[in-house]
């Protein structure tokens, strides 16, 4: 059974950082690509980046240059390193088994002043 546990969130001020981390079990974590995406209140949930199992990533153009992806294959971790935050990046922020979208409970990531 597929298992993701998204950690890490919390309320930031504008312009400052998170690292959110998600744990996975149930596969071979090494061999698949993983994503991150996330949902606002009232909105459809939302791509954020892609990152591939030898760590190649892509990012959506809201994110780029602020969100940096990574993954620890020996520890079937991937982060998401998340600066320059915005309040438009409030949401609860979910990593994601690419092909078959399995997804974990989500972190609530809030920026607010």
């Amino acid at each position: 059974e597929v298992q993701l546990v998204e950690t890490g969130g919390g309320l930031v001020q504008p312009g400052g950082s998170l690292r959110l981390s998600c744990l996975a079990s149930g596969f071979t974590f090494s061999m698949y690509s993983m994503a991150w995406v996330r949902q606002a209140p009232g909105k459809a949930l939302e791509w954020v980046s892609t990152i591939n199992a030898g760590g190649g990533t892509i990012y959506s153009p809201s994110v780029k240059g602020r969100f940096t992806a990574s993954r620890d294959n020996a520890k079937n971790m991937v982060y998401l390193q998340m600066s320059s935050l915005k309040p438009e990046d409030t949401a609860v922020y979910y990593c994601e088994k690419v092909g078959d979208s399995s997804r974990g409970q989500g972190t609530q990531v809030t920026v607010s002043s």
